[in-house]
């Protein structure tokens, strides 16, 4: 019995955990698309700040990363291809496995290390200095002031850089395409444009929306639930990256079903 309490409690904290990262994640909603248009104007430079240290300062790393991933999708692609003849569709699978899933979700998993876990550490250092409270004092919305803006420049740069990432995925794949399965440079990113669907695309953006408002509202519900000293900021930010590639995932499995059964009707 003692076991079975323990699993309703946990599920039902969970239930909660997800309750409020919807409520934050609607509220933020509220104040990044629809205040703007009631006199509550967005902190628009410091979103726009937020989009370049989330976006553009992630480039290198994700680039490399992704470029890598598209080597070794290759690699592995044509060890079973091979077998079969056809070798030449290597570029095919490189571009279709970037595109849909994994451009999207290494993308996340960087942007989680990078962004997410300084969005909880950046609130939670905040709330335990007391400064979250001197804005409710003020009559400040620190959703507004601090979450708005994240959840705008997330929004906006997830789905910039999951187009980076599948690119250079698929570049990585041409390195062995042009080694190993007589490609030139052209045929091979000619192969792997002419595979792809406009729904490749767009699954994977749709995606990278989702993982946006994801990391955002866990970073920051995260931080605004700090509480005590600087140790517990440790552990906020921790779990903000663990929780993070969790519910990525989870979001991952939901939209890649969703768009498996509406795509076989």
């Amino acid at each position: 019995m003692q076991i079975v309490s323990q699993i309703g409690e946990r599920t039902l904290n969970g239930l909660g955990y997800v309750g409020s990262l919807a409520a934050l994640a609607t509220r933020a909603a509220y104040y990044t698309l629809v205040a703007p248009f009631q006199g509550k104007p967005l902190r628009l430079q410091r979103a726009i700040s937020q989009a370049m240290d989330t976006g553009v300062r992630a480039l290198p790393i994700l680039s490399l990363i992704t470029f890598f991933i598209g080597l070794i999708l290759a690699l592995q692609a044509a060890y079973e291809l091979r077998r079969f003849g056809a070798i030449s569709a290597v570029a095919t699978a490189v571009a279709v496995s970037m595109s849909r899933e994994l451009g999207p979700l290494i993308t996340a998993i960087v942007v989680i290390g990078r962004s997410g876990s300084a969005f909880a550490a950046e609130i939670g250092t905040m709330k335990v200095s007391e400064e979250i409270d001197a804005l409710e004092t003020m009559a400040i919305s620190p959703v507004r002031f601090l979450v708005a803006p994240k959840f705008l420049a997330m929004m906006v740069m997830l789905p910039c850089l999951t187009i980076w990432a599948n690119s250079m995925g698929i570049l990585g794949g041409s390195l062995f395409g042009v080694a190993q399965a007589d490609f030139t440079l052209r045929r091979y990113l000619q192969a792997s444009i002419d595979s792809l669907l406009l729904r490749d695309i767009t699954t994977g953006l749709v995606k990278s929306v989702m993982f946006g408002i994801t990391i955002t509202a866990v970073g920051c519900l995260e931080g605004l639930a700090t509480a005590g000293g600087a140790e517990q900021v440790g552990r906020s930010t921790t779990r903000a990256v663990v929780m993070s590639i969790f519910l990525v995932v989870v979001v991952d499995l939901f939209f890649t079903a969703l768009f498996f059964f509406a795509g076989s009707r």
